[in-house]
């Protein structure tokens, strides 16, 4: 059993993305499937979708990689910030950019998960999960 279901999330996107794994499948939990979204709306995941397979109790989130004409990595690196024995929570005017503005943070607000540049537009704080670039 995994504690840090994001990190598991996060390694496993690490981890097919390193060895240009098509897709990559983990049981699906709420946050990993808004994080998933994220990454499809960033463009760097090209989908996900939620499936039930036969003798498993539960579902399973199965992420398609992308990777652009050449077979080149779309993501060149994904990073835990904040994790369970330390949290990092930052206010709206501390939100990190992440290489000037050409990768993403992952913040989680009270106004759901989202990128740092909607939480700077909506003016919200919140716990940095991970930089995506």
């Amino acid at each position: 059993m995994v504690n840090d279901t994001i990190s598991d999330l996060l390694t496993r996107i690490n981890n097919a993305n390193e060895r240009k794994a098509e897709e990559v499948s983990l049981p699906t939990f709420k946050m990993g499937e808004k994080i998933a979204q994220i990454l499809v709306d960033e463009g760097f995941i090209n989908s996900y979708e939620v499936k039930v397979e036969n003798g498993k109790p539960y579902k399973v989130l199965v992420i398609k990689m992308k990777y652009d004409s050449k077979g080149n990595r779309v993501i060149s690196g994904i990073k835990r910030i904040s994790k369970p024995g330390l949290r990092v929570a930052v206010g709206a005017d501390k939100l990190p950019k992440v290489l000037n503005g050409l990768g993403i943070a992952i913040v989680s607000t009270s106004s759901g998960v989202m990128t740092d540049r909607k939480a700077r537009k909506l003016n919200v704080g919140g716990e940095v999960l991970a930089y995506v670039w």
